[in-house]
Formats: structure tokens, sequence, C-alpha cells
């Protein structure tokens, strides 16, 4: 195996083992961030404090502001993926007389996936301003449990309308707030959520075609060469029929690079659609990810009451209207003139 192959399979580790952990999630940057000062205070006996005041700044800029290099990894993750699909995958398969359309489905979805990307990134999220404060606060009714009337945001000044959070990174309170996305380095809210789903469901589908299309290919190698039927002499000179593992390293042998992003795209597209799943529950029941995570803190339940004895809030979703109903919200937020005709 090349050092380029060597240099490759490590920078595209790193670049998964990133990748997984911040993975398009608003609570992700918490845990990478406690992660890192962790790491932090464990090095600081070896690292000498200069350094150390560099990488709590670019630490911080990182973790802490608005900044674009996931955005510049999601692009280097996007390269190098359609850079080895073209370049071997593609040529392989072509000569194989693989189906055009096929290969070029890839293609298609990467295309709209840009789309969706530049669409949700550029998009105004729906920043409350003071002169769409008055409107955007007569949209949703306060639960009085996740959403109270009357609180003000410190920062912006402005009371909170419900469904409302005040966003660390873009320094702005953002209507019906999902989560900020470092990914497409922006927030999600109520005017680019749809963006962010599309954007989510063609990355998911980007990956499982890659994934199936390179596994189609590997498969149709060893059924050609018709492997399966052969034998190899172990390290005690014993003849054994040949097993998977040794079919995966033979595989992985002859082709390193291609073998890797396989497993690279497969991984991916596990956490991608778990993630694309869970994104479809929150549509499909008006939630959003920082309502769901705060509803974690007092259970749910079809009923909204004040325990008499431990005064304990059980909360409930008061803004589900219907499958439908939350489907159609996502793709079309509600405004205030829609809300008065109800």
């Amino acid at each position: 195996m090349d050092f380029l192959t060597l240099f490759l399979i490590y920078l595209c580790f790193v670049l998964a083992t990133v990748a997984l952990l911040c993975i398009c999630s608003g609570r992700k940057e918490g845990f990478l961030a406690r992660s890192a000062n962790g790491a932090s205070q464990v090095l600081s006996f070896i690292i000498p404090t200069q350094l150390q005041r560099v990488t709590q700044r670019a630490l911080h800029r990182l973790f802490h502001t608005r900044s674009c290099l996931f955005v510049v990894l999601h692009i280097a993750l996007q390269a190098a993926v359609y850079g080895e699909y073209t370049w071997e995958v593609f040529v392989y398969c072509w000569e194989l007389q693989f189906h055009l359309l096929f290969l070029l489905l890839p293609y298609l979805l990467l295309a709209g996936n840009m789309g969706c990307f530049i669409l949700c990134s550029r998009a105004n999220p729906g920043v409350i301003t003071k002169s769409n404060h008055t409107s955007l606060v007569k949209i949703y009714e306060y639960d009085g449990v996740l959403f109270q009337k009357g609180i003000v945001c410190p920062t912006c000044n402005m009371e909170k309308p419900a469904r409302s959070k005040h966003c660390r990174f873009c320094s702005t309170c953002v209507h019906r707030f999902d989560h900020h996305c470092v990914w497409v380095d922006n927030c999600i809210g109520a005017f680019n959520a749809k963006y962010f789903f599309l954007y989510l469901f063609t990355l998911t589908a980007m990956a499982a075609t890659i994934a199936i299309i390179t596994a189609a290919f590997l498969i149709q190698v060893v059924l050609l060469s018709n492997m399966m039927h052969g034998s190899y002499i172990d390290d005690q000179g014993q003849e054994r029929a040949v097993e998977i593992l040794f079919l995966i390293q033979h595989l992985f042998l002859t082709f390193p690079r291609i073998v890797f992003m396989l497993g690279f795209v497969i991984l991916l597209t596990l956490v991608l659609g778990a993630y694309c799943c869970f994104s479809l529950y929150l549509a499909l029941t008006n939630q959003t990810s920082n309502e769901w995570y705060k509803s974690r803190r007092y259970g749910c339940s079809h009923h909204l009451m004040l325990q008499p004895h431990d005064r304990q809030v059980v909360y409930k979703n008061i803004y589900s209207r219907g499958v439908w109903m939350n489907l159609k919200e996502i793709f079309k937020p509600p405004s205030v003139l829609e809300k008065k005709k109800k």
C-alpha cells in the first residue's frame, strides 16, 4: 500500500470522526466544546502557555462563534467521496456496463443537495427584529411550560415570542428555533426548515446511492472472478475455502480506497438516516430539536397539569395539529393572517 493511500485513509478517518461528532445537531457543539476543554486541561501540563492561549482562542472561535470551518470540511468530505467515486468507481462500473442513469444518479442528487445547501445557509431562518417582533409574537401561543409570557431576551432586549430562542452563535433571537447547524453555518428556524429537511434528505440519499453502487461493483468483481469457489493456503500451510473475512481483506488490498470509501459512506448513511428519521418525527409531531430536548426535563403527557404536592410540571405539546398540518407547516410557516382565520 503506497504512502498516498495511507495518507488518504488517515485523512478520511479524521474527517469522518469529526463529521460523526458534529452531525447536524444543535447539542453536539456543546459536547465537543466540553470534550475539547477536558482535553486542554490534561494537555496543559505539557503544552507551553503561549500555545495554550492560541489554542483556547481558536477553540472559542470555533465553538462559540460562527465559523465557516465546518462548511469547508463539508465541501472537503464531499469532494473526497465524489473524487474517489468519479476516478475509480464510475470508470470501473462503466467498463462493467452498468446503466448510465444509475451511475449519474449521485451527481443529480449532488446538484439538488448543493441547491438546498445554498438556500439553507443563505436564507433568513426567522431572525426576530424590532420591526417584525409584533407580528411574530402573535403566531404561537405560550404553553406556560417551555415558553413563558413576559420573558425578555437580555441580549436583544425584546420579549421572546413562543417557540423562539436566542442563538449564541448568531447573537440573535430566531423564530421557531430548531438548532444552529455548523454544517450550513446558519440557524435552522421557521423560514429555512424546509430547505434543511430537503438538504438532509438529499445528503442521506447521496451517501446511500454511492454505497449501493460501490457495493454492487465489488459484488460484480467477486462474481466475475469466481472467487467464492476458490481456496487459499493459510499460515499453517492448510488449504481453506474462501471465507467472507478473507474476501474483504482481498478486496481491501486490491481496491483500498474504494473499500474504505464504502465503509465510510455506509456509516454515514446509517448516521444520516437515523437523524433524517428523527427530523421527520419532529416535523410530523410539530416539534423542534430545542423543544424536544427541553421537554425531556418534564416528561411527555397528553395532559398539562401542575401537581399540588410536588409541584411537578408535566409538558404537553400544544402545537401539534395533526400529521398533515404539521408537515405542511414546515413548508409553509403560518402567518398572523392565517392564525386569525382559525
